[in-house]
């Protein structure tokens, strides 16, 4: 008979909640464990199956170190700004802060319905006052030292949220956020300069344990690169284009430069250029078209040559067109490029179409069909001539041009600086004022946090402009320097950052004098597991890692690296096999399995249903199947008897215990379940068990199925509560069986298998085989001329 889970599950929910079991204990003596889950953006749809899996992973793991004598620290919280919320305010007409409450009370209730075992007494909030009053400590910080800077930049601008999208916010073109194209824009923006930080980002990845895919996305955002700048003078004008290779090696097959529309040069060089109305046209047009547009490698090729003024290739002083064109970019290497048609296929088809001369440097391969891009002896290319392996001619190449004082050696990285403010309402504002006589002064320290103004009407503006700049007494104040009229910066910050540095705050959530305790800090740092989605391992983390070394820097933080681990979850799949959306009509509501099964069966099939770190698609039949195992599991309790060991189960019960225990920290838990599994078969079979085993088994089974496992615990008579009992030891020798199968094969073909004593020496197994009577009639009439046993595993007998 099926147990009463919804009596069952809210009961023991209040017993934890009454026993404050899952509260985390500051600079306690036991050892401690910090594990922590992606805080959720609150949306208003409530949580999907996807946030049970992401948490779930380390759920478990975090019980199971509790029952091993860890203190244990599992905290949640709510990354609440952000676009996603502030456009459901518009469309709903309710404000924000009404929204993101009712949304976090909607989160709560659901999390804590499924029986996570998170420190709900240190839960935070990045909306709250006394939350970001930090975050605006942390931009002040980096203001002070130079790493929170203003620039004018062609921003990538969304015109239906009516704001500036950094690079990784707006990939393909498209808004992350509403996935409406994006334009290219000039616009004044606020800017943290990661990039000083990107060679330590990418050194930290050797001290920390990240999955190997993880470490490679990071590697590939960072996007370090070798090669050497170039300077090439300008015919006809005062100037010195600067270009940056990564192939230096084949400067003597430059033919052409490019430089982006929005070159400075241009204008410099206005009275010098025949044809800079053509220019300006072409210029008007690429402003048309976003970033990601510009740089396709398989778009059409379009450019206009520069008439009055021509490149110098530095090496045999020929003169070389330069063109302007869309896809070299001023926020990306030097704003100019040199071009070697002959060895990369963008320029070759560039040059094709204009008709520009292509010179082979590099042997190998047919430049008039196609482009080089292998390696070879390089050719035409003077003293270079005659050098064969690409290292040594980079080499020797840089070597020349820091002897000729016309270029050096360089470094430059895809990562680009992070554009960080917003002209929206719902974030952080940005506490700087901007003075006339004083220029851009921080808010006092004192004076954090500077709150964002309760307003009626928070819709952005036309133009890109914030909707705090519409609220003259937010806007107008005074210095802090002179104390004359003065103007509040109006834009937000983005919603990454509340989450660069939320797992510090888990801490001591409560300190108004600093981000937390550095005693706490210091007991609780680093954090030792942290489980994620794979689509957050370059932005979020990468931002968080560059805010947690600064906060090193600055004596704020105890630990370079925040992470000790980093894992991540797969994606849960439709029950078509296809991602889930409403679109497709494929969406599954944990909710309503709750309602149906009980928190204890949408937790154990969510982590049986698959290789944690893969997709799977949800499959009904696989939540009635755990279902009945959990059933099983209950109907145990009317079997359990006396104390002590059933020996037929003995041996397998320490398996399971070994196996569990080591799958957990593996995070195979979908094996750690089917051995869970058998071993409830194997009862069934035996018939038999005894309450002691029983408890053992609710034991382990406990982080996956807490609710039972506390209900059974209880029947049985055990002391406490099942989540803080301790956690089962196994028995090594016991795991070992005391019998084993080899298989038996006569000229290396299987004729069957024997039983054997586990510590049976060759001779024993070799008399057993040859006495079987169901492997005699091989024997008979030949001769044995060889005898193989591989221990454990073969016997091969060879007759002639």
């Amino acid at each position: 008979m099926a147990y009463d889970f919804k009596q069952i599950e809210s009961k023991w929910q209040k017993a934890w909640e009454d026993a404050h079991v899952f509260e985390a204990q500051d600079n306690s003596d036991k050892p401690k464990f910090f594990g922590l889950v992606e805080f959720p953006y609150p949306s208003g749809s409530g949580m999907h199956v996807g946030h049970i899996k992401a948490y779930s992973g380390l759920e478990v793991v975090s019980r199971k170190k509790r029952m091993q004598g860890y203190n244990v620290l599992f905290p949640i919280g709510f990354d609440a700004f952000g676009l996603p919320t502030e456009n459901s305010a518009i469309k709903f007409n309710t404000h924000p802060r009404i929204l993101t409450d009712a949304n976090i009370e909607k989160f709560t209730n659901q999390l804590k319905r499924v029986g996570f075992s998170f420190d709900w007494t240190r839960t935070i909030d990045t909306t709250d006052e006394k939350y970001y009053r930090w975050t605006q400590h942390i931009f002040l910080e980096l203001f002070k030292k130079g790493l929170a800077f203003r620039d004018t930049a062609l921003v990538n601008y969304c015109p239906h949220c009516k704001v500036v999208l950094s690079n990784e916010d707006s990939q393909g073109g498209k808004c992350d956020i509403c996935h409406n194209d994006i334009v290219q824009k000039s616009k004044d923006v606020w800017y943290l300069r990661i990039t000083k930080y990107a060679d330590r980002l990418l050194e930290g990845l050797e001290t920390v344990d990240y999955l190997p895919q993880v470490k490679q996305q990071q590697v590939n955002w960072i996007g370090k690169s070798t090669g050497a700048f170039v300077n090439f003078s300008v015919k006809g004008a005062d100037e010195t284009l600067r270009i940056y290779t990564t192939r230096p090696d084949t400067l003597f097959g430059v033919t052409f430069m490019v430089i982006a529309p929005e070159h400075p040069m241009l204008e410099r060089c206005r009275d010098k250029i025949t044809n800079f109305d053509e220019l300006e046209a072409y210029k008007e047009e690429c402003a048309k078209k976003t970033e990601f547009q510009r740089t396709q490698l398989n778009k059409d090729k379009t450019g206009v040559e520069i008439k009055g003024i021509c490149g110098i290739n530095p090496l045999n002083g020929k003169e070389i067109p330069i063109y302007v064109a869309d896809y070299v970019m001023m926020g990306y290497g030097t704003g100019a490029i040199m071009a070697v048609p002959a060895h990369d296929e963008r320029d070759f088809e560039f040059a094709k179409k204009f008709g520009i001369d292509i010179i082979e440097v590099i042997k190998g391969g047919d430049i008039s069909v196609e482009a080089y891009t292998g390696d070879g002896e390089m050719v035409n290319s003077d003293f270079l001539n005659g050098f064969d392996n690409k290292k040594d001619s980079i080499k020797r190449m840089i070597e020349y041009l820091e002897e000729k004082g016309i270029g050096e050696e360089g470094v430059q990285y895809k990562m680009k600086d992070w554009a960080f403010n917003r002209q929206r309402y719902w974030g952080e504002p940005i506490p700087i004022v901007h003075c006339e006589h004083c220029g851009m002064v921080p808010v006092p320290e004192e004076e954090l946090p500077l709150r964002l103004p309760d307003v009626k009407n928070f819709e952005p503006g036309e133009g890109g402009e914030s909707p705090l700049a519409k609220i003259p007494e937010f806007v107008n104040c005074k210095c802090p320097v002179c104390g004359k009229d003065a103007k509040r910066e109006t834009d937000t910050m983005p919603q990454w950052a509340g989450s660069s540095w939320y797992f510090l705050r888990y801490i001591d959530p409560n300190n108004d004098k600093c981000i937390a305790d550095p005693e706490k800090m210091k007991y609780w740092m680093p954090v030792d597991w942290y489980n994620g989605g794979m689509e957050h391992v370059t932005r979020h983390m990468i931002y968080s890692r560059f805010w947690h070394k600064f906060l090193y820097d600055i004596g704020e933080a105890n630990t370079e690296e925040p992470y000790a681990k980093r894992t991540a979850q797969g994606l849960i799949l439709g029950p078509d096999g296809e991602k889930m959306s409403k679109s497709r009509g494929n969406v599954v509501d944990p909710n309503e399995v709750v309602d149906q099964y009980g928190a204890d069966v949408l937790r154990t099939y969510i982590l049986f249903m698959g290789d944690y770190g893969a997709a799977a698609p949800w499959d009904v039949n696989g939540i009635k199947g755990c279902k009945r195992f959990l059933d099983r599991v209950e109907a145990l309790g009317a079997m359990a008897k006396g104390c002590g060991v059933t020996p037929e189960l003995e041996s397998l019960f320490h398996k399971t215990v070994k196996k569990v225990s080591l799958d957990i920290e593996e995070m195979k838990f979908n094996t750690a379940i089917a051995a869970m599994m058998t071993l409830i078969n194997e009862i069934y079979s035996v018939g038999k068990i005894t309450t002691c085993e029983l408890k053992t088994l609710v034991t382990i089974l406990c982080p996956f199925a807490p609710h039972i496992c506390e209900e059974l615990w209880e029947r049985l008579g055990g002391e406490g509560l099942c989540s803080a009992t301790k956690w089962p030891e196994w028995d090594e020798a016991k795991c070992v069986d005391d019998t084993i199968e080899i298989a038996v094969q006569v000229l290396g073909k299987l004729k069957g298998t024997i039983t054997v004593a586990a510590d049976a020496d060759k001779d024993t197994v070799l008399g057993l085989v040859k006495s079987d009577e169901r492997f005699t009639p091989f024997f008979e009439g030949k001769t044995i001329v060889k005898e193989i046993y591989v221990p454990g595993k073969i016997v091969n007998i060879v007759v002639k």
